[in-house]
C-alpha cells in the first residue's frame, strides 16, 4: 500500500532549478567567443539554449505532475520507436556527421540526438522488464542491441553511460548477482576489443597514455584542457576572465565546459559542481530507496546512474582520468537533446518523490 505526501521532494526541486541556472551562465559565458567567430552574433548559442531551456523545463513539469505508473505503460512503444531513430541515423540521407561521428538527425531547424532519446528509453523499458520479473536475458538483450547501435555512430561515451544505466538496473532488480558479475565480465571484453579494433578508439587511448608527445596535434584537446585547470589555481581567474574559451580550448561550450568553470572559478567552484552532481546522485538515491514499487525504483535508479554516471565520465576526462569521451556535462553543457531529456527524466523523478511505502515513510 502507497500513500502520497503533500508535497514533492524540495530539496530535489530546487536542485534541479539551480543546475538549470547554472547551465545558462556557464553557457552564456563560454559560448560567446565561438557564437561571435561562427555566427557574427555572441548570443546566438544562449539564445539557443533558452529555447532549449524552456522546452526543457515544459517537460519538467508535466512529467512531474502525471502518475509515474503511464510510463510503465508507455515504455514498449517508446523504446521502439527510440530503436527506429537509432536506425534512422546511421542512414546518410536522413542524418548528418560532425566530429566523425554520425549522432544527429536533422529536422529542418530542429537538430537531436537519438542517443539522448534512448537513455530514457532504456531507463523506462529495463523498470519494465524488472516489474514483471523476468530473467536476466530480457535485461541483456536489449542492452546489447542499444550498445551495438550507438557504437556504429561511433559514440562510446553514450554507449559507457547506457551500460551505467542497464546494470545500475539489472543490480536492484533482485537478479542473481552471478548472471550480473558475467554480464560485467562480458561488457569489459567487449569494451575492450572495440577500442582495441577501432583506429579512432585506439588513437584516442593512446593520446590518453601519451598525452605530452604531440602537443599540437593529437594531444592538443587534453593540453588546453590541462591548461585551462591549472590557470585557474584555487580561486580561478574570475567569472568572464577565461583565454581557454577564445577558441584555445575545442568545445569549450559543450564537451569541455567543465574546464572553463574550473578555469574561471578555480578548484573550489569545480569542487562546488562536482559536490552538487553527488548531492543529486544521493537524493535520487533516496528517491529510489522509498520508491512505492519495483518499477518506480529501478527507474529512479537508472535515472539516477544516467546523470551521475555522464557526470563522472565528463569530468573525468577534464581532469585526466579516463580518455576524452566527447560527453556532454549534464545540465550545463550546449545542447538541447541532452538538457530536454534529463530534465523530463527529472520530472519524473520528482513524481515518484511523492509517494512513498509506509515503511519508507
Amino acid at each position: 500500500m502507497t500513500k502520497q505526501t503533500k508535497s514533492v521532494d524540495r530539496n530535489f526541486l530546487f536542485l534541479v532549478l539551480a543546475f538549470v541556472v547554472i547551465g545558462i551562465i556557464a553557457v552564456a559565458d563560454v559560448s560567446a567567443p565561438q557564437a561571435l567567430n561562427t555566427y557574427g552574433d555572441k548570443f546566438y548559442l544562449l539564445k539557443l539554449q533558452l529555447g532549449w531551456t524552456g522546452i526543457g523545463l515544459t517537460a519538467f513539469f508535466i512529467t512531474s505532475k502525471i502518475k509515474y505508473t503511464f510510463w510503465e505503460k508507455v515504455a514498449t512503444p517508446f523504446f521502439l520507436i527510440s530503436l527506429i531513430f537509432l536506425l534512422v541515423v546511421l542512414l546518410p540521407h536522413f542524418s548528418f556527421s560532425a566530429l566523425g561521428a554520425r549522432r544527429w538527425i536533422s529536422l529542418g531547424l530542429i537538430n537531436f540526438q537519438p542517443s539522448e532519446l534512448i537513455k530514457f528509453a532504456i531507463c523506462l523499458y529495463l523498470a519494465k522488464v524488472a516489474s514483471h520479473g523476468k530473467g536476466i536475458l530480457s535485461y541483456l538483450a536489449p542492452l546489447v542491441v542499444v550498445s551495438v547501435l550507438i557504437m556504429l555512430q561511433p559514440d562510446l561515451g553514450t554507449t559507457l553511460v547506457v551500460l551505467a544505466i542497464g546494470l545500475s538496473q539489472i543490480f536492484v532488480s533482485d537478479v542473481n548477482l552471478f548472471y550480473l558479475g558475467g554480464a560485467l565480465g562480458l561488457g569489459a571484453v567487449i569494451t575492450t576489443l572495440l577500442v582495441l579494433f577501432s583506429p579512432y578508439r585506439k588513437e584516442r587511448l593512446m593520446t590518453f597514455l601519451q598525452m605530452t608527445e604531440d602537443p599540437l596535434g593529437k594531444s592538443y584537446h587534453i593540453t588546453q584542457v590541462l591548461l585551462a585547470l591549472g590557470s585557474g589555481g584555487i580561486f580561478g581567474v574570475g567569472l568572464g576572465a577565461s583565454r581557454q574559451k577564445y577558441l584555445f580550448l575545442p568545445e569549450a561550450s559543450t564537451d569541455s565546459i567543465f574546464a572553463v568553470i574550473a578555469e574561471e572559478l578555480g578548484l573550489i567552484g569545480a569542487t562546488v559542481i562536482v559536490i552538487l552532481f553527488g548531492y543529486f546522485v544521493i537524493r535520487s538515491l533516496k528517491i529510489a530507496k522509498n520508491a512505492p514499487d519495483i518499477f518506480s525504483r529501478v527507474l529512479a535508479t537508472g535515472i539516477a546512474a544516467w546523470v551521475g554516471g555522464q557526470a563522472f565520465l565528463n569530468i573525468a576526462s577534464m581532469v585526466s582520468l579516463v580518455p576524452l569521451t566527447g560527453i556532454p556535462l549534464p545540465f550545463i553543457s550546449y545542447g538541447g537533446s541532452s538538457l530536454v531529456m534529463i530534465l523530463a527524466a527529472c520530472g519524473i523523478l520528482l513524481n515518484i518523490s511523492k509517494y512513498v511505502t509506509h515503511e519508507g515513510k
